[in-house]
């Protein structure tokens, strides 16, 4: 077997961020304690916030679950006076979870699950937000962050999850909400954390944060570094390797003028896992799916995939340079200049029911997808911020200019063979491309090769925006929160294939808006109805995933408008228990309209329809000083109002409709509680109940995972004030569930029961 692959040397740095990781962890709880003690101590520096950018440091006696205010300046008002749905997942949630990716941190939010990719939908993060494909609508400090990838937290400070159309914040997309996630950067003061972590299933993460100050301590230097590597419970053969180090730099602490430079730097080398595929309600040779879910075929560790052919290395690569300044007391100007560039190249086992082998003979193709793929992103950002009073009123805005250049560069491999046979024969059959459904073997021979398929498609896209945010005092009991943002967006994707060379085009330019009204009963709650927009352009994921408004070759794309998406919410928060405690309600109606559909063979239009109704409570916070809660639940009635024609990959139209039929990806009801109390002042414990119901992998509604209780438990012990242990159990019962469907053929399952000894330091 042949094959040609990225090279991302993966072993030598993990070996050095391991053993920095080791080095400083391993010594003795005492012998650490006794160093500290002998520190001479410094003064107490209290976090500082410089214009609207807050430095909230790694202070160790700041761990409440609740958060008052978004990082991005474009929140104009606090948590409790903004008019819609935003979730804030702090440092010390994802530090009690264990959590150590973005799919870990978000199981504490109800209303979000994850889809599965493939070769064409890339493997990676795929967060669903109220229903909705939200895999390009993540950003990384208010700036977008394309490229399938999967994502670490290790240089993560919060998650902030802003649910419903949200295209007025960030541009295209974003129908169902989107996430911002919170990088790490310089502190006013001077601290070294650190942590190893020994777990099942080979389990073994270090990493580091080191800070400390210089020039007067007008400079601060922060470095981040991490090392994981660890086999899946319940699942044979699995592994996943990453390595990263995020180095950032301040200067200008304290005065009108800061700079700050980061740098990130993650790579991974996983054998992944290839799910499970679905079975058949009937046997017949030639069944359909009716309402199907996976099947492992007695045994929920299953691999059906290959140890000798697949492979998935990723990177990921982000410089960012942003200059902040007071113009004077009440405005910031502020300039943000980000390159990045993130790859993905593999070839995994998908577990292919196409055949019917499943239901006929017990047996599994093992399918092989592909990806080579690489994005490359550029972004300017301007912003000026801050507040004034006019006509008696106060008004606290945001407004800017965002200049933004992509490009995504997707080919693959040649696998041969690849030809979805019916296996007829069970375990090893045919040259390994076939293997039993009951008892595969990952280690057979195999009998293909793999070359590197230079075809495929370049897609570029250019995005031009200004916006403004404003909050509007009117009374100190009624507050106006309002938004615009204008785009344009041009795109074109250029694919060579053996057949040929096509070229597609599309240039978009729209409007979003929000509006929002805050009635204050009192100082700490408020009541609000708001409406928000977004719009979904033509090529909007750049190459980096299959979605519905997507080019289609053979189609004039030019007569294909935007997706548009409103949402009307009504809702109601407060802080209570001396502030210490936030509750949230919110009810709401979001109608994704002006959907590309098929109308007959390969012709499309913009007429489709679907909506979500849905229901959310949030808690976070403390009810006690020594007892905290994160907490949700969420209620989505989807519905695809108008889904139009039904076709195959070919955009043949078929038989029978969609229409009425829940949205993919969309449990009706989901539920998560995360919990602590302190026992005394050194001993935690703690635990969480995670509930999804019944999610439909496709429109369809013919394949689906069924609904899961998921339990976690931690506890942790103060060995002195600078070293702690921590014991975390997930999947306390060793629940088998599936976290992630795919439209057709398989679904992902989730790990087994998982336990997790952290040791940290912090001085």
């Amino acid at each position: 077997m042949s094959r040609t692959i990225l090279k991302i040397p993966v072993s030598s740095p993990r070996m050095l961020a391991s053993a920095i990781g080791v080095a400083l962890s391993a010594g003795s709880a005492a012998h650490l304690a006794q160093a500290a003690e002998n520190t001479e101590p410094k003064g107490e520096r209290n976090p500082i916030s410089l214009g609207a950018t807050n430095i909230t440091g790694q202070d160790q006696d700041n761990t409440s679950y609740q958060v008052e205010k978004a990082s991005s300046q474009k929140y104009t008002a606090p948590l409790v006076d903004t008019p819609r749905s935003v979730t804030v997942v702090p440092q010390q949630v994802l530090k009690d979870t264990a959590a150590t990716s973005l799919q870990d941190a978000l199981r504490t939010v109800p209303g979000i699950t994850f889809g599965a990719g493939e070769g064409g939908n890339p493997q990676g993060d795929r967060p669903f937000i109220r229903g909705f494909d939200a895999q390009g609508d993540t950003y990384l400090d208010g700036v977008r962050d394309t490229g399938g990838q999967s994502r670490e937290i290790f240089d993560i400070e919060s998650i902030e999850v802003s649910k419903g159309p949200n295209s007025s914040f960030g541009g295209r997309g974003s129908a169902g909400g989107s996430l911002n996630l919170v990088s790490k950067t310089p502190q006013a003061r001077d601290f070294t954390n650190g942590g190893f972590t020994y777990g099942s299933d080979q389990t073994r993460r270090c990493v580091l944060d080191v800070n400390r100050q210089f020039l007067d301590d007008s400079a601060a230097f922060r470095l981040n570094l991490m090392s994981h590597e660890q086999n899946v419970a319940g699942r044979d053969a699995v592994n996943y390797d990453r390595w990263g180090v995020a180095p950032s730099l301040t200067f200008g602490l304290g005065t009108p003028t800061r700079v700050n430079l980061s740098y990130y730097h993650m790579e991974s080398d996983d054998l992944p896992d290839s799910g499970m595929p679905y079975g058949y309600g009937s046997t017949a040779s030639n069944a359909a799916h009716v309402h199907d879910k996976p099947t492992d075929g007695g045994d929920s560790s299953n691999f059906y995939g290959l140890k000798s052919r697949d492979f998935r290395k990723t990177r990921a690569d982000i410089s960012t340079v942003s200059i902040e300044h007071d113009l004077n007391d009440n405005m910031t100007l502020k300039n943000t200049l980000r390159h990045g560039s993130t790859g993905q190249d593999y070839v995994l086992t998908q577990p292919d029911d196409s055949q019917h082998n499943v239901n006929q003979f017990g047996t599994v193709w093992r399918r092989a997808n592909s990806r080579v793929s690489t994005t490359t992103t550029t972004t300017n950002q301007t912003d000026l911020f801050g507040n004034f009073q006019l006509a008696g009123m106060k008004h606290s805005y945001s407004t800017g200019l965002e200049f933004t250049g992509e490009e995504t560069r997707v080919s693959g491999y040649t696998v041969s063979p690849n030809s979805n046979p019916v296996c007829n024969v069970s375990k090893g059959g045919m040259g390994g491309n076939c293997t039993s459904l009951s008892n595969p073997n990952p280690d057979d021979a195999w009998n293909g090769n793999v070359a590197r398929n230079y075809n495929g498609t370049n897609t570029k896209a250019t995005s031009r925006a200004a916006y403004v945010f404003d909050t509007i005092e009117l009374d100190p009991k009624w507050l106006l929160n309002v938004g615009l943002r204008y785009d344009t967006f041009d795109t074109q994707a250029n694919t060579n294939a053996a057949t040929g060379r096509t070229k597609l085009k599309d240039d978009s330019q729209f409007f979003n808006w929000q509006a929002g009204l805050v009635w204050k009963p009192t100082e700490n709650g408020s009541i609000y109805t708001s409406y928000a927009t977004s719009a979904s352009p033509v090529g909007g994921l750049v190459g980096e995933g299959q979605e519905p408004n997507g080019f289609v070759t053979g189609i004039n794309t030019s007569d294909l408008e935007p997706e548009e998406t409103v949402n009307y919410e009504l809702g109601t928060k407060w802080d209570l228990f001396h502030d210490r405690l936030s509750l949230t309600a919110a009810v709401f109606r979001t109608e994704k309209k002006n959907t590309r559909i098929l109308v007959s063979s390969n012709t499309f239009e913009n007429g489709g329809e679907s909506r979500v109704d849905g229901l959310e409570l949030s808690a976070s916070g403390k009810i006690t000083d020594q007892w905290q809660v994160f907490a949700g639940y969420s209620y989505l009635k989807s519905e695809l109002v108008d889904p139009g024609r039904i076709g195959n990959r070919q955009n043949v139209v078929s038989a029978g409709s969609n229409k009425g039929n829940q949205m993919p990806n969309t449990p009706k009801n989901s539920f998560s509680l995360w919990t602590t109390y302190d026992i005394t002042p050194k001993l935690t414990v703690g635990g969480g109940a995670f509930y999804v119901d019944e999610v439909y992998g496709d429109a369809g509604n013919t394949v689906y995972v069924p609904s899961y209780t998921r339990y976690d438990a931690m506890a942790s012990y103060k060995l002195t004030k600078n070293v702690d242990l921590q014991l975390n159990v997930q999947n306390l019962t060793d629940k088998t569930y599936y976290d992630k469907a795919y439209s057709a053929h398989f679904a992902n399952q989730a790990a087994g029961r998982t336990a997790l000894l952290t040791t940290s330091f912090h001085f």
